[in-house]
């Protein structure tokens, strides 16, 4: 445990870019040999879309780490929240640790978005992508990439995380995040298994179904337990699943860098209802 609390406590940053191109790569051909649909668009210019909205995260992430590090300094120092309060052994304070900053600083700020109608205005780029793969892991716009770092700072200062745990936290999390946008689905009996310990893509595939209610559901990033426990989880067949989000159905609203960077500051759109989008065009291969 001494070594994995070294590693991250001097994680290099070439490591940490490994761990997010590395996934992309890994799940991007995993995905390309067995996909659940069998998309009808082009792929290179979907994910490039994608990544470039992973690039003004990592701007944003870069430009407001200090605030991250300052904060998880800070509340080490002044014995400031849960993990300062008990004397954890180093397993139990990871596993603690992790649980207390997904719900936090992922479901928690999640959950607001759907709720807030100013934060969800922002956070619909990621559910206008009608094709869901990996790289839709990524797809946020960069006002929502700010709101979810106030999410992470405001986790760090409750829990009172040393910063080799935030870093523990944020691999695990964009590793769980690719996976589980991944354009795949896993047999029955392999989801039952992994959906005891972690969000898989069976579950999560479901938030991005188009229509309410089913898009306010299955919020959890890394853990599953949050959903369960506040009764938003929800099931639904893979072969059922229509992606995308019926106020902007059109491909010039979804498939454009301009487009979806102005999003936010359009008038806002009530949600349409059950009727399928005419540009999501998929066949599901199972």
């Amino acid at each position: 445990m001494e070594r994995l609390v070294n590693y991250f406590e001097h994680i290099p940053s070439s490591h940490r870019s490994l761990i997010l191109v590395g996934g992309i790569a890994f799940f991007w051909l995993v995905e390309s040999a067995v996909p659940l649909f069998r998309f009808d668009y082009r792929k290179v210019h979907h994910a490039g879309i994608n990544i470039f909205f992973t690039l003004t995260t990592i701007i944003v992430n870069f430009c407001l780490a200090f605030i991250l590090l300052r904060t998880s300094d800070w509340t080490v120092k002044h014995q400031i929240g849960l993990l300062q309060w008990v004397n954890w052994p180093l397993w139990a304070e990871a596993i603690v640790g992790l649980l207390a900053l997904d719900l936090v600083g992922a479901w928690l700020p999640h959950w607001t978005e759907h709720k807030v109608k100013f934060l969800w205005r922002f956070h619909l780029i990621h559910h206008t992508d009608a094709y869901v793969d990996t790289t839709t892991a990524n797809r946020h716009h960069p006002g929502e990439s700010v709101i979810r770092f106030a999410f992470t700072t405001l986790a760090v200062l409750l829990t009172g995380a040393p910063m080799w745990l935030v870093f523990l936290y944020q691999a695990l999390s964009v590793m769980l995040s690719q996976f589980n946008h991944a354009n795949i689905e896993l047999p029955r009996w392999a989801d039952r298994l992994l959906g005891l310990l972690i969000v898989t893509p069976n579950m999560h595939h479901v938030h991005h179904h188009y229509v309410l209610p089913v898009t306010n559901t299955n919020y959890g990033n890394i853990f599953p337990y949050w959903d369960r426990l506040f009764g938003t989880y929800h099931e639904m067949a893979g072969k059922d699943l229509r992606y995308g989000i019926d106020t902007h159905p059109e491909p010039h609203e979804h498939s454009h860098i301009g487009s979806l960077l102005k999003i936010p500051f359009q008038r806002y759109r009530s949600p349409v209802g059950e009727s399928k989008p005419s540009s999501v065009k998929s066949e599901s291969v199972t």
